[in-house]
């Protein structure tokens, strides 16, 4: 299988299959090629946020014809959760929706922001077994550091975790009819403390969602 691996930060890529494969900086983001377990493994590092994911993706599916998107890295806590490492069965945008006197009311995205308001996640592939909590993640483009907006993402969005990338990379998926999945580990608690927790953990983290990704593309050799 050809797998397009995406992550937004050079430490979220160099976790996975670390110092392995061959750099390619000659595109609009470096790409790192590997074999492992019987896939080539494309792992792009496009930067943060939702615009640089989209084009990953769309390059991965499009250009290096990959059959399923994965995407790795760390996440900040919104839900009343214990564990550290999840397995993301499920995705939304939690800034695409419509902004009223009454506050902000979320939406599917790409969806007409218009009537009553609804969100149906994007569905990540079924987990193969890997033995990680499964979370809902909410991804956009805003670093949450205030517990009162993380609450109201856990409670409106049925959230677990937050980040920058992965419902962004799920819909160009779902536009291609392509699979995804996400692991990501926790590196703060989307508080006032968050900077210097992100920073403190991102590279613990990151390893400990690479360690689980690398165990997912063996477990899906086992499978195929």
């Amino acid at each position: 299988m050809r797998i397009g691996v995406i992550a937004a930060l050079e430490e979220e890529g160099d976790a996975f299959f670390h110092a392995q494969g061959n750099v390619d900086l000659s595109g609009p983001m470096p790409m790192r090629r590997l074999s492992a377990n019987g896939h080539e493994l494309i792992i792009a590092v496009p930067g943060i946020g939702k615009v640089n994911t989209a084009t990953a993706a769309t390059l991965l599916i499009t250009l290096e014809r990959c059959e399923l998107l994965l995407i790795i890295g760390t996440a900040g806590l919104i839900g009343a959760r214990e564990e550290r490492c999840f397995w993301l069965e499920s995705a939304v945008q939690h800034d695409f929706g419509a902004e009223r006197s009454s506050g902000f009311v979320h939406y599917t995205a790409g969806s007409w922001p218009i009537g009553p308001a609804h969100v149906e996640p994007y569905a990540a592939i079924p987990d193969p077994g890997l033995g990680l909590p499964h979370a809902r993640v909410a991804s956009g483009d805003a670093f949450i550091e205030c517990p009162d907006h993380a609450r109201f993402l856990n409670e409106g969005l049925s959230a677990d975790v937050v980040e920058m990338e992965t419902a962004a990379a799920a819909q160009v998926a779902a536009r291609f009819g392509v699979s995804w999945a996400g692991i990501r580990a926790i590196s703060d608690e989307a508080n006032g403390e968050s900077v210097g927790d992100f920073q403190a953990n991102l590279r613990r983290a990151a390893r400990q969602a690479g360690e689980a990704a690398e165990r997912l593309i063996g477990m899906l050799v086992a499978q195929s």
